[in-house]
């Protein structure tokens, strides 16, 4: 029997394997033809391990080239950030106030907060751009923090986590005489930290991945975000792959790099989900 189970096991694994591999295979194409030259992107078989490259020549052209990426970057960057903040501070409080702070709408409200997240994205689109058109916001990166800075997806989760603090905590710090600010940022924001640097990393990662937004909110080419840069970058480009896949490669590595950071903190929150309560 425990010779089966090993058996089944390393049969799991290996399947598990290629399908890893499969899986990853374009990446590492989009990586290695970066550095290709352009006469050789199409070779076949396919050169997995360039036998000659352009070293980073396609980089520098993508980065200081006729439309620099590094401006590009940096507004993503902006917005990104600002939003991040924003959207784990807003829904952090608003999670911890639906779940502790005791008050007879609270119901009633968090349902509301709810059926704002029913309402598809797209039919906000006009109102939205209306608005912003009217108070100035339009083509300002302010407007575009402002669009991703309140999450009802996000106020939910948290608050599913804030629901997991015993009340016992609360009405303890109450007691010493600690009010509710105290108790968020001493207490209960220390307790769910996996959950809030989980979230703010599927902020991030989805405003830096947003495209819809930018190319609606924005006009003025020096304000663009990286993935307008990008389509910008392949209409004009396109023919030059080897070029393409750099400015690919480039859009991705601070994607990686936030993951990378974050991961320990992703699998502690999704470990605090498990045992929550």
């Amino acid at each position: 029997m425990k010779n089966s189970l090993n058996t089944r096991k390393i049969v799991i694994t290996i399947i598990m394997g290629i399908i890893s591999v499969i899986f990853i295979s374009p990446f590492i194409w989009m990586i290695t033809t970066s550095f290709k030259l352009e006469i050789d992107v199409f070779n076949y078989p396919i050169e997995w391990i360039p036998t000659r490259t352009n070293g980073f020549a396609n980089y520098q052209e993508v980065w200081f080239g006729n439309d620099p990426f590094y401006l590009y970057y940096w507004n993503s960057i902006k917005v990104a950030v600002m939003t991040t903040v924003v959207s784990v501070i807003v829904s952090a409080l608003a999670a911890y106030g639906f779940s502790k702070v005791k008050f007879g709408a609270a119901s009633m409200l968090f349902l509301v907060v709810l059926a704002t997240y029913m309402v598809p994205p797209q039919a906000s689109i006009v109102p939205q751009f209306l608005l912003y058109r009217g108070v100035g916001l339009f083509d300002t990166h302010l407007g575009l923090v402002l669009i991703g800075s309140f999450s009802a997806l996000g106020t939910f989760m948290l608050r599913q986590f804030f629901m997991g603090i015993q009340d016992d905590y609360i009405d303890a710090a109450k007691m010493d005489g600690a009010g509710h600010f105290r108790i968020f940022f001493s207490i209960a924001m220390p307790i769910v930290r996996p959950a809030i640097a989980t979230y703010a990393i599927l902020r991030f990662i989805w405003t830096w991945n947003d495209y819809m937004n930018p190319l609606i909110f924005l006009r003025t080419d020096s304000l663009y975000t990286i993935q307008l840069a990008m389509e910008k970058f392949a209409t004009i480009n396109g023919q030059f792959y080897a070029l393409t896949m750099a400015a690919a490669v480039s859009a991705i590595i601070p994607l990686l790099i936030v993951f990378i950071i974050g991961q320990r903190q992703v699998i502690d929150g999704i470990a605090l989900g498990g045992v929550k309560g």
